[in-house]
């Protein structure tokens, strides 16, 4: 009898194990759907809208050729989705197009090219594994040739103005050759006699006609997608406010035309330290600048009170008007 109740209470703990198993297995399932049911009611990834008509410095870009659109199509689609990376550029080029923009225009190169330095660099200073630095990715070579000072103490591809100037003076150069900016533009990454080369023995005339390795063949296109996302935020999802960008630093200008021996004793005696003074001047490469042929150099010195975030946020418009638009945060559905 003994044995008898042990089999039959172990057999009903066999059939508790069992059922106790079968629910938490159902339970799991029921919570890996209700999971998987959530990702598919919040996670909504869409295709941004392409342009009907397209344009570079005021050349028309030929959408009708399936090709160019897809090309095109594929540079908004990484730059709308690269988010961070596009924020950043908005930020910074709230900085930096107003120093850009007067030099272009003095220059008379189109405007768009200003969106051609954030193709290259998202407008901060950064080396390219081919050696290319600065705001622009000028090669060393490349640099000296468009007047540029590069050495172990100074490296003016780091001077947003100056390396500014030089780039307007390589597209004027390059426009002479081609006659096309679209084309000068394209140049710019592959260079020009390389770009010459390919179109010779292409024999075909325009950017959109070239067989190009993929790099070049996206520079174009790339450069477009950045001008479009800038232009039309809100259109492709970026809602920012005038107040999330980077402020511009209002500073003074402190010319010297002999050397300093000491940049951080310079720099104590502008009350800067040599962080800032580095931040403010990144063309300047060591701790001292030798100046023999008395060359004249031009030191940003920020302005009273600039380094504070606090002052600087005071100039900028606090209310929720968005970039570009007239779009409220209560708008936002």
């Amino acid at each position: 009898m003994v044995n008898k109740t042990k089999y039959i209470i172990g057999g009903f703990l066999l059939l508790l194990i069992c059922f106790i198993s079968v629910c938490a297995i159902v339970a799991v399932k029921n919570q890996e759907k209700e999971y998987r049911s959530l990702f598919t009611r919040h996670t909504k990834i869409m295709a941004p809208e392409i342009p009907s008509t397209a344009s570079f410095a005021g050349e028309e870009v030929p959408l009708d050729l399936y090709y160019v659109r897809e090309a095109f199509e594929r540079e908004l689609l990484a730059n709308t989705f690269m988010h961070s990376t596009s924020i950043v550029m908005f930020k910074r080029a709230n900085r930096w197009f107003p120093v850009i923009e007067p030099i272009l225009k003095k220059n008379n190169i189109p405007d768009d090219f200003k969106f051609l330095v954030v193709a290259e660099s998202n407008l901060i200073n950064v080396v390219s594994p081919a050696g290319a630095e600065g705001y622009w990715q000028f090669l060393k070579t490349t640099g000296q040739q468009y007047g540029l000072e590069i050495n172990d103490k100074v490296d003016e591809r780091y001077n947003m103005e100056k390396a500014t100037q030089a780039a307007c003076d390589y597209f004027r150069d390059a426009h002479r050759m081609f006659g096309n900016w679209t084309l000068v533009a394209a140049s710019y990454n592959r260079g020009s006699d390389g770009l010459k080369k390919a179109m010779e023995n292409q024999q075909v005339k325009t950017y959109y006609d070239l067989y190009l390795n993929d790099e070049t063949s996206r520079y174009v296109f790339r450069i477009m997608a950045i001008r479009e996302i800038y232009n039309h935020p809100v259109q492709y999802g970026f809602y920012l406010r005038v107040r999330d960008f980077f402020p511009q630093i209002p500073s003074k200008l402190v010319t010297v035309d002999s050397g300093i021996a000491s940049l951080p004793a310079f720099a104590r005696a502008m009350s800067v330290n040599y962080r800032i003074l580095r931040e403010m001047n990144p063309w300047i490469r060591n701790y001292s600048l030798p100046n023999n042929s008395k060359k004249t150099y031009s030191f940003k010195i920020p302005a009273e009170g600039a380094l504070s975030y606090e002052k600087l946020m005071k100039k900028v418009p606090q209310d929720e008007t968005f970039f570009h638009d007239t779009l409220k945060i209560n708008e936002i559905h």
